[in-house]
């Protein structure tokens, strides 16, 4: 059998549990489909994930990873915190959402699972501060790299910031249609620079 580093391994099993997810749904996909999908036998897979709320974890962990890198690359962080949001998330909604419906349903569904599933709300709250904190950073990132002030904590104006895409995706999964999603993208963005507000340094 061929070496294979756990680190890969390890992502390999990610990849293919991502794969599951969104093609059966969270409550629909066992263990069992995801090792099928991986294409190990179940117990290497149990022994990297022992449970599947650990492989969940793993599965927001993974997508979180990519969000911040998709809004890392987006924006030159240096030209301010107007600029990181209205690049950043422009490139995220073309990147991550217009061609990814099954991606974005299926963040919706761990979310969901969680809720419902005894003892699992936990795992729902730290998506959620997952998703506040990549993007609390960034903003603040942008905002120190070019000496500005923001209006709002940081906190606050990522939970804004996560609360309003995820209401536009939202509407855009029920019922695609670019245009109307670009146009309101862009509304959302001057209101989100707009309560930013930001300020070089006096």
């Amino acid at each position: 059998m061929t070496y294979v580093e756990a680190s890969v391994r390890r992502q390999q099993m990610l990849t293919a549990a991502r794969a599951a997810l969104a093609r059966n749904g969270v409550a629909r996909t066992s263990m069992r489909a995801v090792a099928a999908e991986a294409g190990v036998p179940l117990g290497t897979l149990q022994y990297v994930f022992p449970t599947k709320e650990q492989l969940l974890r793993a599965v927001i962990g993974d997508v979180v990873d990519e969000i911040a890198a998709v809004l890392e690359g987006a924006a030159e962080l240096e030209k301010g915190l107007d600029h990181a949001i209205r690049r950043g998330l422009t490139s995220f909604w073309e990147m991550l959402v217009v061609d990814q419906t099954n991606l974005q349903i299926m963040q919706y569904e761990l979310t969901t699972y969680a809720l419902r599933e005894p003892g699992h709300a936990s795992l729902a709250r730290w998506q959620y501060e997952r998703y506040s904190s990549i993007v609390a950073q960034w903003c603040q990132q942008a905002a120190h790299n070019a000496g500005e002030t923001c209006a709002v904590p940081f906190g606050r104006l990522a939970r804004v910031i996560v609360a309003c895409m995820d209401g536009l995706i939202m509407q855009h999964v029920c019922d695609p249609n670019e245009v109307r999603s670009r146009e309101d993208l862009e509304t959302t963005l001057d209101m989100l620079v707009g309560l930013a507000a930001a300020k070089r340094h006096a």
